[in-house]
């Protein structure tokens, strides 16, 4: 939680146990929409609102902590980190990040400077074509 409360404070936020707390749900569990966060800091949380959530998260992503997906008109979000990619799964809707190689993002800034990079790859996961070995 140390690095969180250094990235805050970092970006000028005040530190509050709510940010903190969806941040660190974001860590854990990457890839997730305001429901889902809500619904994993509401027993943390009772009597956090979805309003409150919206509100951390705008600001979170105004000041560049976090990025929003939308992924099948569903809004996602992450912690940033370096540039990837996201594979998406078609059947269950599971989503995984993809590094990209410091080459493509060399080649992609040079040709498109200032940009903002997203590739989505869709297809079936190991898990959803019964491949064994495959954990959630």
């Amino acid at each position: 939680m140390l690095l969180l409360r250094e990235l805050l404070r970092e970006k000028g936020l005040k530190v509050t146990p709510q940010r903190l707390a969806i941040l660190q749900t974001l860590k854990e569990g990457g890839h997730l929409s305001i429901e889902e966060i809500y619904q994993k800091l509401y027993a943390q949380f009772p009597s956090l609102s979805l309003a409150t959530i919206y509100k951390n998260l705008h600001l979170l992503l105004e000041r560049g902590i976090i990025t929003e997906l939308a992924i099948h008109n569903r809004h996602k979000f992450e912690i940033v980190k370096e540039p990837h990619s996201h594979f998406i799964c078609e059947k269950c809707g599971k989503i995984e990040d993809i590094h990209l190689s410091p080459e493509i993002c060399e080649k992609l800034n040079q040709k498109f400077p200032d940009s903002r990079q997203e590739v989505y790859i869709y297809g079936i996961c190991p898990r959803c074509r019964g491949e064994k070995g495959e954990k959630e």
